[in-house]
């Protein structure tokens, strides 16, 4: 069975790792091309040696916010010329859209177009905003794939059909033992600023203030301030905010490991939040864009929590600082009642236990593996 999968971003290229294990452990003879990244690739090579199937790393084209699909439009646009050719020259049997809605529905339009079963793997945000897209889901996709318990209902009421087998993120956190050896054995608090420039630019700059602060307050004088890279960056993407007197260190390649022993975490929102919920570690979620980027937000936006842990628990398990709320007085205040006040840090891992029951447990990668199998009519 030929399948072409379509991630365009770091956590589309996680899951999809993982989809693809699942996928050829299920089908032996299972000859997969795809758009994604390192992750996918290097499951991809381990399965297929020799064999090069990613066609464009998801870093060419990451775009951030409604200003970046203007400013892009000519690379979005030549992107999907050369995905659309791709598609019929190499005729799968199955194209597989993970995410990244405003690219992979004219995907899904074109292949449902040609005549080639569509299946869509971590559904768009359509319970958030661009509820409109839905008509399109029902047109163009055979089968809806869901991750999140609170979308079940959602889409029930919309009459879009669907299959849940549970969260991939509880197969993709891994048990680590260790902490990073970059913590020297001083507690640290984790900082992660999100995967695309435009959000490293916006974080860093309040994680140095951050950092500076707690230096500087009596209890906290050797922690440490470990930012996790990440994989789409390079280390000169965070060089305006590291180095000389500052205090804080990037790490690459250590995000779960960073995040599982920190002290506490400072969290872009994203799946990274959902990453700490799942590790047990204390949070404050942070998130700011552009005034033009967050006035059009606020129309369209319809969810009460930005947090996707938020969000399956329906209630505020943890602090979100946004836009004018994101601060470096209000974010230390925060890290230090994570740090210090046991009832506090008590009542969200009471709500971190809640979350993870909602997710169910491990295997659902494979499961939506087997079910996508199903689908196709293969035993």
């Amino acid at each position: 069975m030929k399948y072409y999968i379509i991630a365009g971003e770091a956590s589309g290229d996680l899951h999809g790792s993982n989809l693809m294990k699942g996928l050829f452990a299920k089908d032996p003879d299972a000859d997969i091309r795809f758009w994604g990244g390192s992750l996918m690739d290097a499951v991809s090579k381990a399965n297929r040696p020799g064999v090069n199937a990613l066609v464009k790393d998801y870093k060419e084209g990451a775009i951030m916010g409604f200003k970046d699909v203007i400013l892009k439009a000519g690379t979005i646009l030549s992107n999907l010329k050369n995905c659309k050719k791709d598609i019929l020259s190499w005729a799968p049997d199955v194209v597989i859209l993970i995410d990244y809605p405003g690219f992979n529905l004219k995907i899904a339009e074109f292949a449902h177009n040609h005549g080639l079963k569509v299946f869509w793997y971590i559904a768009p945000k359509v319970w958030a905003s661009r509820e409109g897209r839905i008509a399109k889901i029902k047109k163009y996709v055979d089968r809806l794939f869901i991750v999140f318990p609170f979308e079940k209902p959602y889409f029930d009421a919309k009459g879009v059909p669907y299959i849940y087998c549970g969260n991939p993120l509880m197969d993709a956190m891994e048990e680590e033992s260790h902490a990073p050896e970059e913590a020297c054995g001083q507690p640290y608090i984790a900082m992660l600023a999100g995967s695309r420039k435009g959000e490293v630019k916006s974080m860093m700059p309040v994680f140095k203030e951050i950092a500076n602060r707690l230096s500087a307050t009596p209890g906290y004088e050797n922690y440490k301030f470990l930012v996790a890279g990440a994989p789409s960056r390079s280390i000169e993407d965070y060089a305006p905010w590291t180095g000389g007197d500052s205090k804080l260190e990037v790490v690459f390649g250590k995000t779960q490991r960073i995040i599982r022993h920190a002290a506490a975490a400072v969290v872009n929102s994203g799946t990274a939040s959902l990453e700490t919920a799942i590790a047990d570690t204390p949070q404050v979620v942070v998130y700011a864009t552009s005034a033009i980027n967050a006035a059009i937000a606020r129309r369209i936006i319809k969810v009460k929590y930005i947090s996707l842990g938020n969000l399956i628990a329906n209630r505020l398990v943890f602090k979100e600082l946004l836009q004018e709320d994101f601060n470096a007085a209000k974010v230390t205040e925060e890290v230090i009642r994570l740090t210090s006040d046991q009832d506090y840090i008590r009542s969200m891992k009471t709500g971190y236990l809640e979350i993870r029951s909602l997710l169910g447990g491990r295997g659902a990668s494979e499961k939506v593996a087997a079910a996508m199998l199903s689908e196709l009519n293969l035993k």
